[in-house]
């Protein structure tokens, strides 16, 4: 069995709209999910092997404010990448972990859970996912795998599903 964690950038600054989209970094609201989510993390029971991330400012950002201790491997595949891209990157980037951390972007991400859970895995978790994947949203799935190139379609089950607003409620849906 492998271990794959999901986290989605935090919420990204749109006050510089000169910026492009890569370059965007967090907002007060991101970066304070950021911290809240990594300390979550951390605080989950999981050693993370391998981290691999987007290379876009708001993930660099989004794991600077998490404090997660590990080095962390930049690929500009994940940047905006779709699920397939995805698939190939944790078969890529594996190796020998027991546990890969991937921090990437919607609709990406999201996609990648609906893709590994299967059918009969479908819980509570999930139907969370379902309708949802928001900024700073950490999940982690079990793979019936042994090996990270047999990583495919199927192969998972969720086994934990947090975002910010699970852990304060301040960090919500923001009002109209």
């Amino acid at each position: 069995m492998k271990l794959l964690g999901l986290l989605r950038h935090a919420k990204s600054d749109w006050d510089d709209l000169s910026k492009r989209d890569f370059d965007r970094g967090l907002n007060a609201r991101g970066r304070k999910g950021a911290a809240l989510i990594g300390a979550h993390i951390m605080n989950h029971g999981v050693a993370w092997d391998t981290i691999l991330a987007s290379p876009a400012e708001r993930v660099k950002r989004t794991l600077e404010a998490s404090g997660l201790p590990q080095p962390v491997t930049f690929d500009e595949a994940a940047y905006l990448s779709d699920a397939s891209t995805l698939f190939r990157l944790i078969r890529e980037h594996g190796g020998d972990a027991r546990s890969l951390l991937l921090v990437a972007h919607n609709p990406g991400l999201q996609e990648l859970v609906l893709s590994l859970v299967g059918t009969e895995n479908e819980n509570r978790c999930f139907d969370e996912l379902m309708v949802k994947y928001p900024t700073a949203t950490f999940a982690v799935l079990e793979l019936d795998i042994d090996d990270w190139n047999d990583c495919a379609a199927g192969c998972g089950r969720i086994v934990h599903f947090a975002r910010p607003r699970d852990l304060d409620p301040e960090l919500g849906p923001e009002k109209a």
